[in-house]
């Protein structure tokens, strides 16, 4: 396996003093040392930057030979090498990784494979891949990538460097505003699903909205989002959701909301800003989600959350033998209540009250 060839890297080097005013943090040792890379704290070496945010891992911090450790102020004094102290030493991690990434920056040029149709406007400060096609009255600005085998629909809007990845589907009137960016088999802009009955059959509900996404917000490979009934399906801003997410026509989303994988969104629903939605979690149509709401992975919403906090549902594991002995007891919960009002009425006890 050593012996497998290495894609070719950029090599990037930063001095301490540089990171620490990157990240806006307080340095504590040589600024000269030079960092070409990051780590974990127990792999990490002396040209390598590491960080400390969750205090599970500080047990690693005594054996670290990193180059500089991004921390809190609290854990400097336990660090044997130089650090960078600030409030959000996870953040400041976020901010480095960014600099040692080894994704292009867009490369103005339209690829010859590539096939435009010619009422299509592309910004000559665009990149457009082999094999991209971008139909009649699509807009793409300045700074924007296409990567190869993506297509966008016609009166599709693509705003200023936004980046989509092989194989993103854009269809019609789907508007994406700035810096917005589209993992691989991402689909925006499908068919919502919308039927009516009829005599046994069902009768399409053409879908004659389309899908707004606002600034900086990114969506995961494999994610759809389908387009409105009649009004659109808006994405706000600084948005982000995982792969694998369903997003049903006409939904909500308010700006900073976080959505992670395999979440089912349906038709209609409104959810707030800077919520955090956990993997697997799904949500009924037409209910509505206010601002600041946490649901834990898996919870099942089937009415309107009004107060910001932290929801779950569901139960935790448990062996097969247990879960089956409870799964049987939480059928009888209503008979089971029953009886107890029955009792307390016959004692003269005031009766529970049960929420419904």
């Amino acid at each position: 396996m050593s012996d497998r060839p290495k894609a070719h890297a950029v090599s990037l080097e930063y001095t301490l003093g540089e990171l620490a005013g990157i990240v806006g943090g307080e340095l504590h040792g040589d600024a000269s040392v030079r960092i070409d890379g990051l780590a974990t704290l127990q792999k990490a070496t002396s040209s390598q930057a590491s960080f400390l945010a969750n205090p599970a891992y500080q047990k690693h911090l005594a054996d670290c030979q990193a180059g500089v450790v991004l921390l809190k102020s609290a854990q400097s004094e336990l660090c044997p090498v130089n650090c960078i102290v600030l409030d959000n030493p996870y953040a400041g991690y976020a901010r480095l990784t960014q600099l040692f990434d080894p994704v292009k920056p867009c490369s103005p040029g339209i690829h010859p494979q590539a096939v435009i149709h010619p009422d299509a406007s592309v910004s000559s400060l665009a990149q457009i891949d082999a094999f991209a096609v971008i139909e009649a009255d699509a807009v793409v600005e300045d700074g924007a990538i296409i990567g190869s085998h993506c297509f966008i629909g016609r009166n599709t809007i693509i705003g200023k460097d936004c980046r989509l990845y092989p194989n993103v589907t854009l269809y019609h009137g789907v508007v994406l505003g700035r810096d917005v960016t589209l993992h691989s088999s991402c689909v925006i802009g499908g068919d919502g699903f919308g039927f009516a009955p009829e005599n046994g059959r069902w009768v399409k509900i053409a879908q004659l909205g389309g899908v707004i996404i606002g600034d900086r917000s990114e969506i995961g490979a494999n994610t759809n989002i389908d387009r409105g009934a009649l009004d659109d399906t808006v994405i706000g801003s600084d948005v982000i959701i995982d792969s694998q997410v369903q997003i049903a026509h006409n939904v909500k989303i308010g700006d900073g909301t976080a959505i992670a994988g395999c979440v089912g969104i349906a038709g209609s629903s409104s959810i707030g800003r800077y919520c955090l939605i956990g993997g697997a979690s799904n949500i009924a149509g037409h209910l509505t989600i206010c601002d600041g709401v946490t649901l834990n992975m898996t919870t099942n919403v089937t009415g309107d959350i009004r107060e910001p906090g932290h929801y779950s549902s569901g139960t935790g594991m448990s062996d097969m033998r247990s879960w089956r002995k409870n799964a049987v007891r939480f059928n009888q919960l209503d008979s089971l209540a029953k009886r107890m009002s029955k009792i307390e009425k016959s004692l003269s006890l005031p009766a529970v009250k049960q929420k419904t």
